[in-house]
């Protein structure tokens, strides 16, 4: 071994110019074609930010090299909130960068928006509406393209029908939708049909982790009851001062009926991406579906 060496370094300082050779070639390459790579942003709750939400499986699964996929979504976050803390202004600055041809936002509110949250809801006749104006008005003055989503229903059920309280925040949503000609993916209607299609106890097995056995039992007979049943207490966290920030954004991982395990974000994250091909045709040869 080291007589070798000793022999490719000898011939090294012989032939000086055999360490300074180009590859044969390089010389004659072609042109590099500039590609054209574009970016979508996600901004929303926990329903679509990773590991809680479909966000997590939408940019890992579903997105070519050249859609390149920021979720920016965080826990616990309303219009305001989001706003309030300082995540649109990140969420600006992303939509800002230069490079990209095109650079969409989807922006799905909702579920934080909804009275007895504190530091978080809005008021559903002016508030909410106003404030995904401005998410729109915004979104397109940085040069993006906003695409508005209903919220992701939740999994309650009474009597074998799912429960949708979501319904008038999605009927908001819809009707700014329209007035500013935005793009929509109505996640609501179709996750509340294919929910209600399944059934409580199929629908179950989207949670992050199993239901316990009076959950499950329950959910059998068409009525589902508090996620938390038959499961062991555990400790409530040092109160936050500032409510919006709870919870801090980090998956809780546990069973409820609101939040996303890999199941249910493969199956959400799908049906996402199907809509998405339609109603944003321009993103279609960028999807996986």
């Amino acid at each position: 071994m080291r007589l070798g060496l000793m022999i490719a370094a000898g011939m090294m300082l012989a032939f000086p110019a055999l360490a300074q050779t180009a590859p044969s070639g390089v010389g004659e390459r072609p042109p590099v074609t500039p590609i054209k790579a574009s970016k979508v942003i996600l901004v929303g709750d926990s329903t679509t930010q990773t590991l809680s939400g479909w966000g997590g499986s939408f940019c890992a699964k579903h997105v070519t090299s050249f859609l390149h996929c920021v979720n920016m979504a965080r826990g616990g976050r309303s219009t305001y909130s989001y706003r309030a803390e300082g995540s649109w202004d990140l969420a600006l600055s992303e939509m800002k960068a230069p490079g990209f041809e095109t650079v969409w936002v989807l922006i799905q509110f909702g579920h934080n928006d909804q009275p007895g949250k504190p530091g978080r809801s809005t008021d559903l006749a002016s508030e909410f509406p106003e404030n995904l104006r401005l998410y729109v008005r915004e979104a397109r003055a940085a040069g993006a393209v906003p695409v508005l989503l209903t919220p992701l229903t939740r999994r309650q059920f009474v009597g074998g029908r799912l429960e949708n309280d979501l319904e008038p925040w999605s009927a908001a949503i819809r009707a700014v939708a329209k007035e500013m000609d935005v793009p929509l993916i109505d996640l609501n209607a179709k996750s509340v049909a294919a929910v209600q299609a399944m059934g409580p106890s199929l629908a179950n097995r989207f949670a992050q982790m199993p239901p316990s056995r009076e959950v499950a039992a329950a959910a059998l007979t068409g009525t589902t009851i508090a996620s938390s049943t038959g499961v062991a207490p555990v400790a409530a966290p040092a109160a936050q001062a500032n409510a919006a920030v709870e919870p801090l954004g980090d998956p809780k991982l546990a069973f409820d009926y609101t939040h996303l395990g890999a199941e249910g974000a493969d199956f959400f994250s799908a049906m996402v991406t199907a809509e998405l091909a339609v109603q944003v045709p321009k993103m279609r040869r960028m999807l996986v579906q």
